[in-house]
């Protein structure tokens, strides 16, 4: 894998498609040993004698092999470690291989698995999975798609192509299509053009809107309605977390089975995946910033209260 100058690579191979965790020892400090400092760091979380025991059984590895407590301390060097994960619940659902080629592998992702490890979703994530399954331990995001939405997600197999991929995103060079299913308000003139300014604090659930110049922009059509219930088409001009959820809440349209838009409601229990959101990343396409390649992708999932409402309401 590409590694910014300086920095070694791994001597520790990934465990179920996660890297080991990479450390730098402070280029100061009054640590006369390498065990002192990762005591320090994390006696807290592990124990003095949880820390001693990853020293005796060489959980803790540099470059040259693994480290001793009685280490000198050397500022600045570099180690490594597999963390003890605590176990998660398995999401019942697979991840569908539209396309893979020797530069990307797009996939369609279902409701509930997140696209990248972050915070107790690790193990459980498209990445993790697809780098276990694919033997592609190099394997990276191009871009994110939320935990509750379904769709299509777009990673690069090779590190020294993940710039020219993420670029796309970052240059709003990708056309992106979402489906939603929400409620029908023939008040509401369609199409709808949202724009805003959005912020998402650390540590909370939901992003908000707040008065100040727009960051985020969103059209939403109608595509068809019955029975109260209206399909949309989203566009996302830019990409604020959470953008197309709350500007639906925003238009008096929340999106069936969002958790947290308009309101926060009780998060529910992991092993809870009855009615999931009704939010589907349907379609990206895009030029092949290295073949030069028209591409298009289109989900083969399908929203289940729009296909059958009763059977999505019952979890079923």
């Amino acid at each position: 894998m590409r590694r910014r100058s300086g920095i070694p690579a791994s001597p520790l191979p990934q465990r179920d498609g996660i890297d080991a965790v990479r450390l730098r020892l402070p280029p100061d400090g009054p640590w006369p040993t390498a065990g002192a400092y990762l005591l320090e760091r994390y006696g807290r979380a592990v124990g003095a004698e949880g820390v001693a025991e990853m020293l005796r059984t060489g959980v803790f590895v540099t470059a040259e092999g693994p480290l001793a407590a009685d280490t000198p301390y050397r500022p600045g060097a570099y180690v490594w470690f597999h963390r003890e994960l605590a176990p998660e619940t398995p999401v019942p659902f697979a991840v569908e291989v539209l396309h893979r080629d020797e530069r990307i592998v797009v996939v369609d992702k279902p409701h509930f698995l997140s696209t990248t490890p972050r915070g107790r979703h690790v193990t459980e994530t498209v990445l993790a999975r697809l780098r276990r399954d694919l033997d592609l331990p190099a394997l990276g995001p191009a871009h994110r798609l939320d935990r509750l939405t379904a769709g299509l997600v777009l990673f690069v197999a090779r590190p020294e192509l993940r710039g020219a991929y993420q670029g796309l995103f970052e240059r709003r060079a990708v056309r992106k299509e979402y489906e939603a299913i929400a409620g029908y308000d023939p008040q509401r003139p369609m199409p709808a053009t949202v724009r805003s300014r959005i912020v998402k604090e650390r540590g909370e659930l939901a992003a908000r809107e707040v008065p100040g110049e727009p960051n985020s922009e969103s059209r939403i059509e109608l595509a068809e309605h019955r029975d109260g219930l209206g399909r949309y088409r989203l566009h996302p001009h830019t990409g604020r977390t959470h953008q197309l959820r709350l500007h639906m809440a925003s238009l008096g349209l929340p999106i069936l089975g969002d958790p947290l838009y308009p309101r926060v409601l009780t998060e529910p229990a992991p092993d809870d995946f009855r009615r999931p959101l009704q939010l589907l990343a349907a379609t990206l396409e895009f030029t092949d910033p290295v073949s030069k390649e028209p591409l298009r992708f289109d989900s083969r999932r399908t929203l289940r209260a729009w296909t059958s409402r009763p059977a999505w309401e019952a979890g079923e």
